[in-house]
């Protein structure tokens, strides 16, 4: 019963984020001047990239999706976290408040906070500004563990040396981009996420958005974006039309100019403010890691939205957009091919890597209903008990660290999704980095017996992260391996024994 009463709400929540997908206009490739045998090629080389898993991909053009594909088990509606993509969002904002003379790029940083200075301050903190932080030139160097050491980010930034003058030196920072969060909700009265809601998301018909916050209630900024890939292709087409969404001028032009320029000598080809300037002329994009990015090409009216988890360094990825599908597209509608039913078999048919095996072993008639006892690990693992469910599934009932407990479902050949207990696997962590995230989270599996070793992935789909687990089981005792899609080349190995 309850495991129906489970399926049920998941359908209920499914069905209630639908309303704000599919509400972007479709329309087949030809139509839009672009080959449909050019997004094949695009979508089967980024998803059989090495090192790669894609989890969304849309291609948009004169306001129009053309292609879209979401490999199993991921899906349109679910949500997925944006790391320093992220920023860019924050860059709307302060133009926003710009806009609306809340704020100034010549605003000087220390002025907003004088309860967090120290008690004397150096002229470069002095002379800090608003434009120094959106341009990466703050003057102080990054100190990325800032994050998981410290309740008070702001104190603690200010308080650091400013061994450079700020506006000179470009250094990549997500904790300034932390800053103007905090400053836009000084001048506002909101946070990020609310303001933005209030002034951009509402009149996109955006609703299904969450942003992680600190420990002092402000909306993380540098990361912690969590939202739908159409909402985000959203957000794209809006920055490409000049800041205007149906008809409504959201941001000024003037703002989406200066933010979409060349601000800072920042990575290959220069950074704006929060934006990164690319290699194909016009194009720009909002960039987060393990491949998470907006692209907007003016020069072919062209908005990417793409969301993965890659150990590449994203070149690769950006490569196929410049060299091998931009160059395809024209300017008149081309005839009608019999490619765009390819396109949209394909699309549907895309998947995640099945884990190899077989269906059944001879090791669950010994094993099943037995507890197996997890060392102590960075996933909260403590106990695990296996059970053959229907359906050709494989059912795995987890006990954390913390006393909660769950049932993650296991398909064979396919996917199976249910709620988790808590919170995914994390890259990063920041003190405190579930507030302003809202549950639940799911997972999403699929298993194959090799022998005496059972294959598990589990994808946590309206997150970022994956798991990928291997049990052998021999001598009363069970290795279990785990490796993940974040840290590169590193598995982890436990000695597990059997109740």
């Amino acid at each position: 019963m309850k495991r129906i009463l489970l399926a049920i709400a998941f359908v209920a929540l499914t069905l209630g984020a639908n309303a704000q997908i599919n509400d972007i206009p479709r329309s087949t490739p030809e139509e839009q001047g672009v080959p449909s045998k050019a997004l094949i090629e695009l979508f089967d080389a980024m998803h059989n990239m090495e090192q790669t898993d894609i989890h969304s991909m849309i291609v948009m053009r004169h306001g129009k999706v053309v292609g879209e594909f979401y490999p199993a088990p991921f899906a349109p509606q679910y949500q997925h976290t944006q790391y320093s993509s992220s920023k860019t969002l924050v860059s709307l904002a302060a133009g926003i408040a710009i806009d609306e003379n809340r704020l100034r790029l010549t605003d000087r940083v220390a002025t907003f906070f004088p309860e967090y200075l120290p008690d004397s301050i150096c002229t470069n903190l002095a002379d800090m500004t608003v434009r120094d932080l959106l341009t990466m030139q703050s003057g102080i160097k990054p100190d990325w563990g800032m994050r998981a050491k410290t309740t008070e980010w702001i104190r603690t930034f200010l308080g650091k040396p400013v061994p450079n003058k700020p506006g000179e030196v470009f250094a990549y920072d997500s904790m300034v981009t932390y800053m103007i969060s905090a400053i836009v909700q000084k001048v506002t009265g909101k946070t990020v996420l609310e303001y933005l809601k209030e002034k951009m998301f509402n009149h996109m018909g955006v609703t299904v958005v969450n942003w992680e916050e600190s420990p002092e209630g402000i909306n993380t900024g540098g990361w912690g974006l969590h939202i739908q890939s159409e909402s985000l292709a959203k957000v794209g087409q809006m920055w490409l039309d000049g800041g205007v969404w149906n008809g409504k001028q959201i941001v000024s032009k003037e703002w989406i100019e200066q933010m979409s320029a060349k601000q800072a000598n920042g990575g290959d080809y220069g950074y704006g403010y929060q934006v990164w300037m690319c290699k194909y002329p016009s194009a720009v994009r909002a960039d987060g890691a393990l491949g998470q990015y907006v692209i907007v090409v003016p020069e072919k009216d062209v908005v990417i939205v793409l969301t993965e988890a890659s150990f590449t360094n994203g070149k690769p990825q950006r490569n196929l957009i410049w060299d091998n599908f931009l160059p395809q597209l024209v300017d008149e509608p081309l005839p009608a091919s019999k490619d765009y039913q390819t396109l949209l078999a394909k699309q549907a048919a895309y998947t995640l890597e099945i884990p190899a095996g077989k269906e059944k072993s001879s090791v669950m008639k010994k094993l099943a209903g037995k507890k197996i006892l997890v060392p102590k690990n960075k996933y909260g693992w403590k106990e695990v008990v296996f059970e053959q469910g229907a359906d050709k599934q494989l059912l795995m009932h987890l006990t954390k660290t913390d006393g909660t407990t769950y049932t993650q479902p296991m398909g064979y050949k396919k996917w199976a999704t249910d709620t988790i207990a808590g919170l995914p696997p994390y890259s990063i962590n920041p003190i405190d980095w579930h507030r302003g995230l809202e549950g639940p989270f799911y997972g999403a599996a699929c298993y194959g017996w090799e022998k005496n070793i059972l294959n598990a992935n589990i994808h946590y789909v309206n997150w970022v992260t994956s798991l990928y687990t291997t049990w052998e089981f021999k001598d009363g005792e069970i290795i279990l391996s785990i490796s993940n899609n974040y840290a590169k080349n590193k598995v982890e190995k436990f000695t597990c024994k059997v109740e």
